[in-house]
């Protein structure tokens, strides 16, 4: 099968035949139709974070099953599916306590003595996060994937895969924002956009989007914020605290810089919660004004939007279908897989919400 293979960290991705192995056990094969470029995908490739190599990259994506290993019952071939790299045991202390996006992951991933997922003239190729979707096949655990209506389409089903349940469950679940709330996402990429959406939904009274780009904060308004900040235009702490008489109630950062989680935080009133969703690159330590915790100010960490992507992802198919999330417009353009350098290039930029990579 044809993959975008990650070989040293800052290099172009290369595609490459790779080998795919049969499913086991508690494993799908599935016919990768739809894979969404993520900012973490990037994060990767440009080593801000490490990953073994080499790898195949993308972990936001959408197909249809095509194989079942034996003790497979969830699912059977020809049903359509979301990945999730949130993929979970079921018997570890997080699953059990219900966190299962903090899951260990024991026994969802093939031992050392067994043959690997994804080689290549006979060597090992990693699989990025349980999942490598920039590929035409994936084959992964039973536990890595939800059961969707056919009646979604697939590309749009790829960004709940990852972006939509990172922002909209950072509001639902991580920050459990109320009606009536004022709320700031800073960064209007495809998780802040799901994060806006978010907060539209759970009826916050306010929803200020802040990004650098008047084009993504337009976006943003078609997404339901309610105030836009331009912060090339000025202070975004000064702006957003004097569109709100003083700060506001809950903010998000979902950009993955330090200067952002910071001015999450300096945005709150009293008694607010920030809520940090980007990757803030390794090595780096986000400083906060001790005093400011005398005023009950909070921040917190979300991973994966706090997800129980089984119950979750459904959800937001539904939310989808009836018209209460908009993904049509988070699409900024359809691509191929020989594209996919081209579209890191533009997501270094900041110019688009999602590419997604069509695989036929």
């Amino acid at each position: 099968m044809k993959a975008a293979v990650l070989r040293a960290p800052k290099q172009p991705l290369s595609i490459e035949d790779v080998e795919i192995s049969k499913p086991g056990p508690h494993e799908v094969l599935v016919r990768t139709v739809a894979a969404g470029v993520c900012h973490s995908d990037l994060h990767f490739q440009n080593g801000s974070y490490m990953y073994p190599t080499p790898a195949v990259l993308g972990h936001e994506s959408a197909g249809v099953v095509e194989q079942v290993g034996a003790e497979v019952r969830y699912v059977q071939p020809g049903d359509h599916v979301i990945t999730c790299l949130s993929v979970f045991c079921g018997h570890c202390e997080f699953c059990l306590s219900g966190r299962p996006a903090l899951c260990t992951k024991v026994d969802t991933r093939r031992r050392p003595t067994d043959p690997p997922r994804l080689s290549k003239d006979g060597k090992p190729v990693w699989q990025f996060l349980d999942l490598s979707s920039y590929a035409e096949q994936m084959l992964v655990h039973e536990n890595a994937i939800v059961k969707i209506t056919k009646d979604m389409p697939l590309d749009r089903a790829a960004l709940i895969g990852c972006g939509v349940t990172t922002g909209v469950g950072a509001v639902f679940n991580t920050a459990k924002v109320p009606p009536g709330a004022t709320v700031a996402v800073i960064g209007c990429g495809g998780v802040g956009l799901s994060a806006v959406q978010g907060a539209a939904i759970a009826g916050a009274g306010r929803v200020i989007a802040v990004d650098m780009l008047d084009s993504k904060l337009e976006l943003a308004r078609k997404m339901g914020a309610t105030d836009t900040v331009n912060a090339k235009k000025g202070d975004p702490i000064a702006q957003v605290k004097d569109l709100t008489g003083g700060g506001v109630d809950y903010s998000f950062e979902a950009i993955g810089l330090k200067v952002a989680a910071e001015q999450a935080f300096a945005m709150l009133k009293n008694g607010g919660t920030a809520t940090v969703i980007g990757m803030i690159p390794l090595g780096q330590k986000v400083e906060l004004p001790g005093v400011d915790f005398l005023f009950e100010k909070k921040i917190q960490g979300s991973s994966m939007g706090s997800n129980r992507f089984r119950t979750d992802m459904p959800k937001y198919v539904d939310m989808y279908l009836n018209g209460k999330l908009n993904l049509d417009d988070m699409v900024s353009r359809r691509i191929k897989l020989a594209d996919v350098n081209d579209a890191f290039a533009a997501l270094e930029k900041g110019e688009v919400a999602r590419q997604v990579i069509m695989m036929s």
